[in-house]
């Protein structure tokens, strides 16, 4: 198929798939990140507006994960302690999360995507930090929304999708090469269609659409690191994964990234699963059985093995 085929056949398959409206708090706070000038006051106002998100945002800011001293019961104040662009963020993932569909689609289980996509978040994030990239808040976002589009295109395609996940699971090929195979996109260019259409901001739609290809970023000149922490997030094992068939790709771009990383890995990788332990009660999700940590170990065991 050529590209314009395929582009058209993407915008199509969105298209049909009818996609929800955020909720007005959530446009609203978009309207709002138009103006530098904005600040706390201003974006206090529409989550105040809307008592649900509220006291989402107030769990947030008030979980373990911030570890303020004192609880805090103001919005604007909670705005000033953690910052806009963190609070807006979390407004509209928070948001996204309320409209995907789950389409209950053989063995898909929406609550182990978020699982999945938590994790991802928290090591971008992480990782973001210890590059000292100044987006790094984004750079979590971008990770926690990069498979937005899988409930949405298994509900539009589901024949296409069903034959898809076995192929992923008894060839042991990343969904996003099968899906390429297939269509001639794949669900990170999805995703990013999906966040420009809800008018979320243009750099989450710029990091997610290439987080596949994890090398064309590092290679590129200069590297672009902050898509790369996401690309690498990616990597990461799905929590009901029995191996971490991409370790070896995984370990090698992390060195790449953070050169000398490779062996204080284990150590990443322990934060990080502290860090979702911290966060998963806020998006109410459990903890996976295995942790990152173990995964490592189980993986280099069985191929030590083999």
């Amino acid at each position: 198929m050529s590209l314009v085929r395929d582009i058209r056949d993407l915008e199509e398959v969105l298209a049909n798939a009818q996609l929800p409206a955020l909720p007005q708090s959530a446009i609203k706070l978009l309207e709002l990140s138009k103006d530098p000038a904005n600040g706390p006051a201003d974006y206090a106002k529409p989550i105040e507006a809307d008592a649900g998100l509220m006291s989402q945002v107030l769990r947030f800011v008030n979980s373990s994960y911030f570890g303020f001293s004192r609880e805090i019961a103001c919005v604007q104040q909670a705005i000033t302690l953690v910052g806009v662009r963190t609070v807006k963020n979390f407004a509209l993932w928070n948001a996204v999360f309320s409209v995907v569909p789950n389409p209950k689609f053989g063995p898909f289980d929406l609550k182990n995507l978020w699982q999945d996509s938590l994790r991802r978040a928290v090591f971008a994030r992480l990782l973001g930090r210890k590059l000292k990239i100044h987006n790094s808040e984004d750079l979590f976002a971008a990770a926690l929304l990069q498979d937005i589009a899988i409930p949405m295109l298994l509900k539009s395609l589901p024949e296409q999708y069903e034959q898809l996940i076995q192929r992923r699971a008894t060839d042991k090929i990343r969904l996003s090469s099968l899906e390429r195979e297939v269509f001639g996109w794949d669900h990170a260019e999805a995703a990013a269609a999906l966040v420009r259409s809800w008018h979320l901001p243009e750099e989450f739609a710029i990091l997610i659409e290439r987080h596949p290809s994890l090398e064309e970023l590092l290679s590129s000149n200069p590297p672009k690191y902050d898509a790369s922490c996401v690309a690498l997030a990616s990597l990461l094992p799905a929590c009901k994964d029995q191996d971490w068939r991409e370790l070896n790709e995984f370990i090698n771009g992390i060195e790449k990234l953070l050169p000398g990383s490779a062996s204080n890995l284990e150590s990443i990788l322990e934060q990080t699963d502290k860090q979702f332990t911290d966060f998963a009660p806020m998006m109410k999700l459990p903890c996976p059985p295995t942790s990152l940590v173990a995964a490592l170990k189980a993986q280099q065991e069985a191929e030590a093995e083999a």
